[in-house]
């Protein structure tokens, strides 16, 4: 995997926590308008979209972990 690759995913984390953050927020905010459950779905959506992001993140960057992981000396 050449650099350019390797830093573009790199971007692309941040992109993919704000993403998911800001659409669990936005989906809690949507039910709650239609529910009338005020902060209850804003609160389980942030909490999923995180839980999601981070998940994500993790698969994202699982080749760049295992890639660097032979590379090192001791």
């Amino acid at each position: 995997m050449g650099r350019w690759v390797a830093a573009l995913r790199l971007v692309g984390v941040g992109f993919f926590i704000g993403g998911f953050i800001l659409l669990g927020a936005v989906v809690g905010l949507w039910l709650d308008s239609r529910l009338n459950t005020s902060p209850i779905l804003v609160i389980v959506g942030l909490i999923l979209g995180v839980v999601l992001a981070f998940w994500g993140v993790y698969q994202m960057l699982l080749p760049l972990i295992g890639k660097n992981q032979g590379k090192e000396k001791n």
